[in-house]
């Protein structure tokens, strides 16, 4: 997962990373095409965290949020700063207070602090968070219970083990982290009361909120070494929740030849990673829409109002389970089936989804 952090990445997948660059180093164009409020640009400017913005998760996923937004309106101008280190959140979110930015956008649950402490200094700036409610009501939380989603995802994992053991890690003990493993754990529970069968999740234990974890989004050595222990352990089926690190599982399961294989979390894996061959699916987070929307409603002078916020679930599609891709023929339609039948009773409150980390 990538719901706090990511890594950084250079290779073919890297989508559009040299045009994403030159954008944020570079100023827009001033292109005045009048839109808007007499033409003046509305400036959207996002703050990343330590992952950058190729993180193939939840920083490349609110860049692309503001890149549509932009699309959708040609008078937005969007920039982003790259955070290195925690220690460059608050100094980055203040230069942009001080370029007066029209919204500032902080991605990640690990920004909450340091945004809370900007937006109170700064009572009259408009904020966005990505993964994180904060008291001052000048920052709009965009928030999301991959908690519902996780459930589907250990729910086919169950079904699609042939071990009968299925695993999840994190790479922080957070709670943007942990709600995707409380989901998992609880989907592979209601597959074995479902089913009257008896798959094990190894990796998290829900009730002691305890289980395996990098410390850290980055190094894919570290996701390589955590599942290779749960791999171990005889998971055939593995969810990092983990950033960057989690690539480390993704290509040695692709490396293993189908003995073991994986699910990605945040952005399709599919789309955003080069380990496709090892990825039944995804528990995606749908960032780029909320922050699309988020941006154009304060574009057109709408007021972004902190409670409720925005909360993604199965029902208005903020989280999903992504498309099977190259498992599509190998998930058997009875399973299938099954899934769209808990998707819509999750959504309808018929199955209940719950976790500690969930948004409240």
């Amino acid at each position: 997962m990538r719901s706090v952090r990511g890594m950084r990445v250079v290779s073919a997948f890297a989508v559009g990373g040299l045009v994403l660059g030159a954008a944020a180093c570079g100023e827009a164009p001033e292109e005045n095409d009048g839109a808007g409020d007499g033409g003046k640009k509305f400036s959207a400017c996002m703050v990343t965290d330590v992952g950058g913005i190729d993180d193939k998760s939840f920083n490349t996923s609110a860049w692309k949020g503001l890149e549509a937004a932009k699309a959708e309106n040609s008078n937005i101008d969007i920039k982003y700063v790259a955070s290195k280190a925690e220690a460059d959140y608050e100094p980055n979110l203040t230069q942009y207070v001080n370029q007066k930015c029209d919204f500032i956008l902080a991605v990640g649950g690990l920004m909450g602090t340091a945004t809370s402490k900007i937006a109170k200094a700064n009572p009259n700036q408009q904020f966005g968070i990505v993964d994180a409610k904060v008291a001052e009501t000048n920052v709009y939380p965009m928030q999301f219970d991959t908690a519902q989603a996780g459930f589907l995802a250990g729910y086919l994992a169950a079904g699609m083990s042939k071990s009968k053991k299925v695993g999840t890690y994190g790479g922080m003990k957070i709670p943007p982290v942990t709600i995707f493993m409380d989901g998992f754990v609880d989907g592979v529970a209601h597959y074995n009361k479902t089913k009257s069968a008896n798959v094990q999740a190894l990796g998290w234990d829900k009730a002691t909120q305890n289980g395996s974890f990098t410390n850290d989004f980055v190094k894919q050595d570290e996701g390589k070494k955590v599942g290779d222990a749960l791999v171990a352990q005889g998971a055939d089926i593995v969810m990092p929740v983990a950033g960057g690190a989690g690539l480390g599982t993704t290509a040695a399961a692709q490396a293993s030849g189908g003995k073991y294989n994986t699910i990605w979390v945040d952005v399709d894996g599919c789309e955003s990673t080069p380990n496709c061959p090892a990825i039944v699916s995804t528990v995606v987070k749908n960032i780029p829409d909320a922050v699309k929307e988020a941006v154009v409603k304060a574009a057109k002078g709408e007021k972004l109002e902190a409670t409720p916020g925005y909360l993604g679930t199965l029902a208005n599609n903020g989280v999903s389970l992504a498309p099977f891709h190259e498992f599509d023929s190998k998930v058997p339609a009875e399973l299938k089936a099954e899934l769209d039948k808990l998707k819509a009773d999750i959504s309808a409150g018929t199955v209940q989804v719950t976790s500690p980390a969930q948004p409240k």
